[in-house]
């Protein structure tokens, strides 16, 4: 389809074109347009009086449609299939229908391409943030590629969307502002990647006319010209240099490139310039066997026409450093107008097309890349690899399938794409990794809505929640109103997680729910103490503070988890102690009988005949444990372990309470029965939780003939594989040999680890 003259300044570019475009000509047997007349006569009556959403009769759209193909050499089954994707929005069932008429490789292209149309214009439509637009524009760029399982799909809707704009522009009729947003920012960049040069410039300039009117018209008005004016100027200077290259005896090929309004206007912004000032306005460039040629070509060109100073560049000498290569000069016409020549060899000519100094990554940089900042940044090898893929897949799929009715058109990949692009029920796109699953959708919208999801719905369909999904698929979460995670979510074998994130926020959460139960413990025992010391009206954090924890819950923390000693909060609570006065001593003493200490501790008070003692709770001392005393009011002396945290803290505070104490030796040190004294003893084990834990280390301490008389079990579930703290009390006449009963604790399978508290 023509614009008509009125529009020539945003006409498509002629003498554009590329490796793609001269391929697609290739191998296509002329009868191959008996298919596109029958598609059309199949379309015809299904699509008379159908109008778009633009407004546009819908088969005026696909004979648009067609022609752009056309115009790029495509094949006549791909004209085809501009057809047949339209008729296929009022067949039922659409894709079952298309394969009875034209065979499984137009039905796939059918599919393919409606879903895309589909999903591109909820995206479009969907209400987004402006902060969120460009990411999402981003996602809809790679979606675009990830989804397109066949490139004929990519094709086609470049043709359409180039066919809509020239609509709105031959209509004058209002073009949606996001429609032009997006055709500037995803289609023509991808035209750009495949190489499709004339569909690139022809988007680029009808989605600026339509975003920028002004900056558009201002444009059109300062070039003084009309297109055709500027074209046929080109092609007078092209025709002559080939001829002046011609009687030299050099064989070249001179192709003329004018530039569009977007160009021209993206240059001047990006360098400053007037319209003056920008000299390539008009370009050709000059094709050669090799490099001497090329600098034979310079001598000619400068030697016909005037150059202009410093505008010469010659990255044959010193390649770019992306690796093109190429001679840039400027030069003034007998007219005394600026063009601008490109000269290079066949090979440098490929590699600027197709290789790592792939074309569009000059052309995308923007107007930072024109004021000298760097583009390399879009240049890498991965981008590079993945533009060439493209165009090799493209080229190979367009001939392969061309006369190939069994074919399948999602046969291979083309690009290779971890991700995957899926919407939300209104439309937002989601970028996820590949192989994720609904799950990993409902933890990338939201923490909260990922813990309380209880099933998905994936384009209207209930699935499991390990179903992996794909892209262009409608996910829908159905969370309930409170409730947590699962633990077979983090089972790598039942596949509910994929995303690492995912599976982080999931053990976050029931690190929490541990913590939680931890502090809970810690609360009540702190609560029970003050009760019990008549402190009930105490805030609990200025308790903590007075501990040296930042809040109360940290205090809680740590006593929940058992090393924090009450002990602590008991000594802070009660007052200080008054020394004891000489007549108190005394009267605590009581007579030193024959049978040695009091049965109570079997403990000496040096220096004093006798006192009365008692063993500390907190460290449970049993000999031959370095001990020491502290004198308390009412209850004589307590005993502790010198390495007791509780008497390090008691003997900072109040050293002069401290007295020397020892344990009672021989036969005075044991009770009248003459059996020997027997101290209780605290000892922790940690290990993995599992059957017939507590009985294992039952039975071995029975073997060592250790007296267990209590016992206290606490299993951690919060974590995929169980842990179980247990605390035995034992009754030991000697603590020396309760090293060697812990060694052997250590051994039983499951245990981690056994130490005395």
């Amino acid at each position: 389809m023509k614009t008509d003259a009125s529009h020539d300044p945003i006409a498509a570019d002629a003498s554009g074109g590329s490796a793609v475009i001269v391929a697609l000509t290739d191998d296509h047997p002329d009868d191959g347009l008996g298919e596109l007349q029958r598609a059309r006569a199949f379309a015809e009556p299904l699509l008379t009086g159908q109008l778009l959403d633009t407004g546009e009769a819908t088969l005026a759209h696909a004979d648009g449609v067609a022609a752009i193909l056309e115009s790029i050499g495509a094949a006549p089954s791909m004209r085809a299939a501009a057809y047949l994707v339209y008729a296929g929005d009022h067949l039922q069932p659409p894709a079952e229908t298309v394969a009875k008429a034209f065979g499984e490789s137009h039905a796939s292209l059918v599919m393919h391409t409606r879903k895309l149309v589909q999903i591109q214009r909820a995206a479009r439509s969907a209400q987004v943030g402006v902060e969120l637009r460009a990411q999402q524009t981003e996602r809809v760029r790679k979606m675009l590629l990830a989804f397109s399982q066949d490139l004929r799909v990519v094709l086609l809707r470049l043709a359409s969307r180039l066919q809509t704009l020239r609509f709105h522009a031959a209509s004058k009729t209002t073009c949606p502002v996001e429609l032009a947003r997006e055709s500037m920012q995803v289609f023509a960049p991808l035209a750009n990647r495949l190489g499709i040069w004339q569909i690139k410039w022809e988007i680029e300039d009808l989605a600026f006319r339509f975003m920028q009117p002004a900056d558009y018209h201002a444009v059109a008005r300062m070039l003084a010209e009309r297109r055709v004016e500027r074209e046929r100027s080109v092609e007078q200077f092209r025709c002559e240099l080939a001829e002046l290259l011609n009687r030299q005896g050099l064989s070249a090929e001179v192709q003329g490139r004018p530039k569009h309004l977007y160009s021209i206007w993206k240059k001047m912004q990006g360098k400053a310039l007037d319209i003056d000032h920008v000299f390539d306005l008009r370009a050709t460039r000059v094709l050669v066997g090799d490099v001497a040629d090329c600098y034979a070509v310079l001598g000619r060109v400068h030697g016909r026409y005037t150059p202009v100073e410093s505008e010469f560049d010659d990255y044959i000498a010193k390649p770019k450093p992306n690796g093109y290569q190429s001679l840039h000069t400027v030069v003034l016409d007998d007219t005394g107008r600026a063009v601008e020549v490109q000269i290079r060899t066949v090979e440098m000519h490929a590699h600027a097309e197709h290789g790592i100094a792939a074309h569009w990554a000059y052309k995308e940089a923007g107007s930072k890349a024109y004021a000298g900042t760097s583009a390399l940044a879009q240049t890498d090898a991965e981008l590079t690899e993945a533009r060439k893929a493209v165009l090799r897949e493209l080229l190979a799929w367009e001939r392969d399938l061309s006369d190939q009715e069994g074919a399948s058109g999602a046969t291979h990949a083309a690009v290779s794409d971890p991700r995957i692009y899926v919407f939300t029920p209104q439309a937002a796109v989601v970028d996820l990794p590949a192989g994720a699953t609904p799950l990993d959708f409902a933890y990338a919208l939201h923490t909260t809505l990922g813990h309380r999801c209880r099933g998905a719905k994936v384009d209207g369909v209930l699935v499991p929640l390990n179903r992996p999904l794909s892209s262009g698929q409608t996910v829908e979460i159905v969370s309930g109103r409170e409730g947590g995670p699962s633990l077979d979510w983090l089972n790598p074998e039942l596949g509910y997680l994929h995303s690492p994130r995912a599976r982080a926020k999931v053990r976050t959460w029931f690190n929490a729910q541990q913590q939680a139960q931890t502090i809970a413990r810690g609360r009540d025992a702190v609560e029970k103490l003050l009760q019990r010391e008549g402190k009930t009206s105490l805030k609990l954090d200025d308790l903590a503070h007075q501990l040296g924890f930042r809040h109360a819950d940290a205090l809680f923390e740590v006593v929940g988890k058992d090393e924090f000693s009450l002990r602590n909060i008991e000594n802070l609570l009660r007052p200080a102690e008054p020394l004891p006065t000489p007549d108190e001593v005394i009267a605590s003493k009581r007579p030193m009988r024959d049978d040695g200490p009091p049965e109570g501790s079997g403990v000496l008070v040096v220096g004093v005949e006798s006192l009365m003692t008692s063993l500390s709770r907190c460290c449970r001392p049993a000999p031959p444990d370095p001990i020491g005393g502290y004198v308390t009011r009412g209850r004589g002396v307590a005993i502790h372990r010198l390495d007791c945290s509780n008497f390090r803290d008691m003997r900072a505070r109040a050293p002069e309470r401290v007295i020397s104490v020892t344990w009672g030796r021989g036969e005075r040190n044991r009770p009248k029965d003459g059996k020997p004294r027997l101290y209780p003893v605290d000892v922790i084990v940690e290990a993995t939780d599992r059957q017939g834990l507590l009985r294992d280390i039952s039975e071995l301490l029975a073997k060592q003939q250790m007296n267990v008389s209590g016992v206290h079990t606490q299993s951690m579930k919060g974590q995929a594989v169980g842990t179980a703290w247990m605390t035995f009390t034992l009754e030991i006449a000697d603590s020396s040999r309760l090293n060697q009963v812990l060694a052997e604790v250590c051994k039983i399978p499951g245990v981690r680890a056994a130490r005395r508290r």
